[in-house]
């Protein structure tokens, strides 16, 4: 099964970044990002991508300009997240063959981000939005574009945010906090899948 999970490791390091990630794996997630804001953040892109390359997505986030996209293109990673919609990045993501997911809110967001190329589209904080609010926008969003939530979304929503059209998350803190150890990973990623899953049905 494909799960639309993104499990996002901030403030990981390089020297835990592989068992976490073995970790989140074999709970059933296979869609991986490190924010930019995270320490040596490259070397831990470099570990995951040397690891796990065509078996499971790669992914930077907190990518805010080009030159970030150039080093991440220059490593292979497979798609590109950020916290807000830049022009430069999203075309700059597309241009190196990456998969693009820039942070919006508003309608306008929404569609300029769509018109310069991204692939879906990451709504944070999705808190911020809510659900009815995204029922409001898939009425005139096209049908087939990728809607990840990313904000206060977890297990306890899942189910809800469906049911108003998101497409599938990103999880922060409900998955990893700095210095986790693999354990403590493993059982929240397992209680994700598993309420993952269930709204799904």
């Amino acid at each position: 099964m494909s799960r639309k999970i993104i499990a996002i490791l901030r403030e990981i390091k390089p020297n835990e970044v592989l068992e976490v990630a073995h970790t989140i794996v074999n709970a059933g997630i296979t869609q991986i990002e490190v924010p930019m804001n995270s320490p040596s953040v490259f070397d831990s892109i470099k570990l995951l991508h040397n690891e796990f390359d065509g078996h499971i997505q790669i992914g930077a986030g907190t990518v805010t300009n080009i030159e970030q996209v150039e080093i991440l293109s220059d490593i292979g990673v497979d798609f590109i997240v950020s916290p807000n919609f830049d022009p430069k990045v999203v075309e700059a993501t597309k241009k190196a063959d990456m998969l693009s997911y820039p942070g919006v809110i508003t309608p306008t967001e929404c569609f300029s981000a769509l018109n310069c190329g991204a692939d879906g589209l990451k709504f944070f904080p999705a808190s911020m939005l809510g659900e009815a609010n995204l029922i409001a926008l898939k009425a005139v969003l096209p049908a087939n574009v990728p809607l990840y939530m990313v904000g206060g979304v977890g297990p306890e929503n899942f189910s809800s945010w469906f049911s108003a059209g998101a497409t599938g998350f990103g999880i922060g803190s409900g998955i990893y906090k700095a210095g986790d150890r693999s354990e403590i990973v493993a059982n929240k990623a397992k209680s994700i899948v598993l309420s993952y899953d269930e709204a799904q049905k």
